[in-house]
């Protein structure tokens, strides 16, 4: 059986979470439910990457003790669970998680041979986490991420030989054994690596961590540098250095490793993560799928840029169902997307009020209407179902090639393409003169009649079952609505999503 290991980024918890995360976190959430439909094995994780310098000073900030900050803050992240219909199967916690510590120290160790120490001068961006050359900076010496000044350090850090890893780094790009989508973000990468690899800091100083974060084995001075810290979490979480299976089945063992991350990250997952494992002699991930990111007025939605939004409040607001579908409909495979509240209405109204919905409380009226309710039984087919049939038997191959492609829109659009197929039908049969005609005494009329029905409630529980992976709550209701009763009759119409425009 197929095995497949989905994993999303670990989010700092400065703050609350926002719509950024949550397209990862559904994103990660369509994959893992559209492989378990196939019958694949699958584990989804998420979590929290609390020993960040970013989250100390942001603690500092409000006032509270570090752990108690990131507690109240990693819960927000964990709550996420239930408002964006969430399926992971774990969440971990760098600060609190006792498979986390013992993991990053395994692999801190299985890579001794590729770590040194050295003094380290250089700008540092706490926003990234990371240092940064002048030529990265913008116009005004600013990250070009985060729009402030780095600090410049000087201090004595561990080391990792990043550039021993050129070649298996880029022989394992280009030779297929870590696929990297889109294309343009694996071009990015091969840049980068072709441009020379430079051996990278792997530790702080205590004294400018704060205290807070993973002490380098054997030497107390030190703090383990926290995306070597967070990027382990895809092995700790699976128990990587203790004895237990769970890493030997999902990592070793799976048949794919995939990280779903944002661009921001690239650089991380696709060379430092990679060559961390080739020193250690691990697995690499089989696939790096990058989103890019939303904005709001044009600006990057970001929990330090001023402009976060409320994943939570919105689902509260409007539905998770209307959530999910903007975030996969409108998302393009590669751009930013800029979000309005307005385009999430519209949005949410074309597809599931006026479009799923609209559709089956049609065909389930006419079903009631015209036939009492009962679903017609061994109805001959018509003619004019052709086009039909074949949307709804096309739908679940188009899918599956976009979710491999990691192009969500794509595969989101193949449900809304057998609506609209069905609405054609709907328009070119006229059931309405079909039950018309069979009640002036034309048999003929109501044997396409039946068919016509027939066509349309299979249509109508195809889009259910399509559904499943990208709005789980929609697909439910569609479900139930096609789904007779012990009596054989369908449940009564009745609207399945509320213009949001009218609330």
């Amino acid at each position: 059986m197929t095995r497949v290991y989905l994993t999303t980024t670990i989010p700092y918890v400065n703050a609350a979470p926002h719509l950024g995360f949550a397209l990862e976190a559904v994103q990660a959430d369509v994959l893992a439910r559209h492989h378990r439909a196939r019958g694949h094995q699958v584990r989804l994780l998420t979590g929290t990457d609390d020993n960040s310098l970013k989250n100390v000073l942001a603690a500092e900030q409000a006032g509270l003790p570090v752990q108690d900050f990131v507690d109240s803050n990693a819960a927000r992240f964990a709550a996420l669970r239930e408002p964006l219909a969430l399926s992971y199967d774990d969440f971990i916690r760098t600060s609190r998680d006792p498979r986390h510590r013992p993991g990053v120290e395994a692999l801190w160790r299985a890579c001794a041979h590729d770590l040194y120490q050295d003094t380290y001068e250089g700008l540092y961006c706490v926003g990234c986490e990371h240092y940064l050359t002048p030529d990265e900076l913008d116009g005004s010496g600013h990250c070009p991420e985060h729009r402030t000044p780095p600090q410049r350090i000087t201090e004595q850090n561990w080391f990792f030989r990043l550039s021993r890893y050129a070649a298996p780094l880029r022989e394992a790009i280009t030779g297929g054994r870590l696929r990297i989508e889109p294309e343009s973000r694996r071009n990015e990468v091969l840049a980068f690596i072709d441009a020379g690899l430079r051996d990278f800091s792997v530790s702080r100083s205590q004294a400018r961590a704060r205290g807070w974060g993973i002490t380098v084995p054997d030497d107390p001075g030190q703090v383990i540098y926290v995306w070597w810290d967070a990027l382990g979490n895809y092995l700790t979480a699976l128990g990587y250095g203790s004895d237990g299976d769970a890493y030997r089945t999902w990592w070793e063992q799976a048949d794919r490793r995939v990280h779903v991350i944002g661009k921001g990250v690239l650089r991380f997952h696709a060379v430092y993560w990679p060559a961390i494992l080739l020193s250690a002699g691990l697995p690499l991930p089989t696939d790096i799928l990058i989103h890019d990111y939303l904005t709001a007025g044009g600006q990057k939605i970001s929990k330090s840029s001023g402009t976060p939004v409320d994943p939570v409040a919105l689902a509260g607001r409007y539905g998770t169902d209307a959530v999910r579908c903007w975030l996969l409909r409108e998302v393009p495979r590669v751009g930013d997307a800029d979000f309005t509240v307005d385009r999430l209405v519209e949005r949410a109204d074309a597809d599931l009020a006026g479009g799923a919905g609209n559709l089956v409380n049609r065909v389930v009226t006419m079903v009631h209407r015209y036939r009492a309710g009962l679903v017609p039984a061994d109805a001959v087919p018509v003619p004019e179902a052709k086009e039909l049939v074949e949307a709804v038997a096309e739908a679940p191959w188009t899918i599956a090639a976009g979710l491999d492609d990691f192009d969500f829109r794509r595969a989101a659009a193949a449900v809304w393409a057998v609506v609209e197929e069905a609405n054609r039908f709907v328009e070119q049969t006229r059931p309405w003169e079909l039950a018309k005609a069979e009640r002036s005494g034309d048999p003929d009329a109501g044997v396409r009649l039946d068919g016509a029905l027939a066509a349309l409630l299979t249509a109508c529980r195809a889009v259910g079952d399509l559904l499943a992976p990208f709005l789980p709550g929609a697909s439910a209701l569609v479900t139930a609505q096609c789904t007779p009763g012990p009596d054989g009759t369908l449940p009564p119409p009745a609207p399945l999503f509320p213009r949001l425009t009218d609330s």
